[in-house]
């Protein structure tokens, strides 16, 4: 293995309900990452936890997995019950053409099949079988065309779809389903055929309560068609190059709206203006637009809005005072702009602030000063800035921070003890070349630690004695290149481990292994 090398790893993690089947083929922007919405109908996870006991429901289900082909049809059975049996299937990847016919006419209420292998138009006519009693479906990934959409013209209480990914979709699969007035939620994510033509098919669900068009490149001008849909609370189009201003002057219309995402569109200052009448807002997502602290006058009249995302946006300090209006604010993200410790001092009136994101902002010790007073925050995100050790201690009266992210700073191990009273820390990241066993040892009080990352420190087999302090952590990561089989072995203590990296220590051997068996629960093992 190769000598230490060190990481950014992108953290923003305030996310709402993580789909349960989001697959690992598709790349997440950042602004998918910052935060994400529910697509679906709420389903059960039917997952066994590991070492628990399972039911007799659980035990009878398992049985018909192993013997399921004796099974032509579950029609007789109740519902529910024909649902956990499909659902079970689903998960451990049993389904196919031959055992999906036994679902037949089985009034299921949900179908998650996202991302399942060989799901294409020859399965739709079973999942249309369900009729009225079909609340949920889920294709994404899926190869099903817009021929196959035909079959759900029946389902007429559907309430949710999910066709991300679904690239054989077209603007006559949008007309196929027009008539599902029932609908709340549908979401179309990186679809290339869907055109501000086929957008018109979207005008009479009136009961449209969530859509998602994020990465759908050819809907510029589309978004008139939604005007008349008052329910609208949520509208994500995300890495939607062709989204202008003049597009934004249509979502104006849409007073119910809470939640719009709009990052890496052209939106800019002038197209800001069209939202000052969107006073439900609570969530903007402009990562990577081209604004300046100008469209800040525009925002101050949104008296709801609580999340705010200007990641990326090549701000400066100029007009930064505009900031000061923004008091609603509880999550605030400024990562990846030329701003400096002068727009600190008109954040440190956002007292209610509860998410601060600085990532590779040209901020110092100096500067720090003005979060002291920022008693809320939950979580701050100082990722490859100036700050050192200096500016720690305007930290320590912090005492509800959960998240704190110092990689790639200039922080040492003797400025680490300033963070030894921030006991409701669960999440910290030491990603740093100078951080070493002396640092670590200044940690020992955190012990409500859940996850630390040490990924570049240098963090030796002296060094690991002091995690034993560390009960409740969940995942870990120490891949500075100083740790040999006999450090391994202080980590098997560590029970609640479910995510474990030390890559790059080219000094462990296959011995490592057998210490690491001990640690119960481990799943990620890398």
């Amino acid at each position: 293995m190769g000598g230490a090398c060190s990481r950014k790893q992108d953290q923003q993690d305030n996310e709402d309900d993580l789909h349960r089947r989001v697959s690992g083929r598709y790349f997440k922007s950042g602004s998918s990452k910052w935060l994400r919405t529910s697509f679906s109908r709420a389903s059960t996870d039917i997952s066994q936890g590991i070492g628990s006991c399972p039911s007799l429901m659980e035990l009878c289900i398992s049985r018909i997995r192993e013997d399921i082909n004796k099974y032509s049809t579950f029609s007789m059975l109740p519902r529910d019950i024909s649902q956990q049996i499909f659902d079970d299937l689903v998960c451990s990847q049993c389904l196919s053409d031959y055992i999906l016919e036994a679902f037949r006419d089985c009034a299921l209420q949900d179908i998650n099949l996202g991302e399942y292998p060989g799901f294409n138009d020859s399965w739709m006519d079973v999942i249309s079988s369900q009729g009225s009693s079909l609340l949920s479906v889920d294709l994404s990934g899926s190869d099903v065309t817009d021929s196959g959409l035909i079959n759900l013209k029946d389902c007429r209480n559907l309430q949710a779809l999910n066709f991300n990914y679904c690239d054989q979709i077209s603007d006559q699969g949008l007309k196929q389903i027009s008539g599902l007035s029932n609908l709340t939620t549908i979401s179309f994510r990186k679809n290339n055929l869907i055109t501000d033509q086929g957008m018109r098919y979207l005008s009479g669900l009136t009961n449209l309560v969530k859509l998602d068009l994020e990465r759908c490149p050819k809907i510029h001008g589309g978004l008139v068609h939604l005007e008349g849909l008052s329910k609208i609370e949520s509208l994500n189009v995300n890495c939607c190059n062709c989204i202008t201003d003049a597009d934004m002057k249509a979502v104006s219309g849409l007073r119910s709206l809470k939640s719009l995402q709009i990052a890496s569109s052209k939106v800019t200052d002038n197209g800001v203006t069209f939202l000052k009448a969107l006073h439900k807002l609570t969530l903007l997502n402009m990562e990577g637009c081209r604004v300046t602290a100008a469209c800040l006058e525009s925002l101050s009249v949104l008296g709801a809005l609580l999340y705010l995302n200007l990641s990326r946006c090549n701000l400066t300090n100029d007009g930064s005072d505009k900031f000061s209006k923004l008091q609603s604010l509880k999550v605030l993200n400024l990562g990846f702009n030329d701003i400096s410790d002068a727009i600190l001092v008109h954040l440190k009136g956002l007292t209610n602030l509860e998410s601060l994101n600085l990532d590779s902002c040209r901020i110092s010790d100096e500067g720090m000063i003005n979060l002291a007073g920022l008693h809320r925050l939950k979580s701050l995100v100082l990722s490859d800035t100036g700050v050192g050790s200096g500016g720690l201690h305007h930290l320590s009266g912090l005492v509800n921070l959960e998240s704190l992210n110092l990689s790639f700073t200039d922080v040492t191990d003797g400025g680490l003890r300033k963070l030894s009273g921030l006991s409701s820390l669960k999440s910290l990241n030491l990603d740093a070349r100078q951080i070493t066993d002396i640092g670590l040892a200044a940690l020992t009080n955190l012990t409500g630690l859940t996850h630390l990352d040490l990924f570049g420190a240098r963090i030796t087999d002296s060094g690991t004695n002091y995690l034993r302090s560390f009960k409740n952590l969940r995942s870990l990561e120490i891949c500075g290149g100083g740790l040999t089989d006999a450090g391994v072995r202080n980590i098997k203590d560590l029970t609640s481990l479910t995510l474990l990296s030390l890559s790059q220590n080219h000094h462990l051997t296959d011995k490592c292994l057998k210490s690491i068996s001990g640690s119960s629960d481990q799943r990620d093992n890398r």
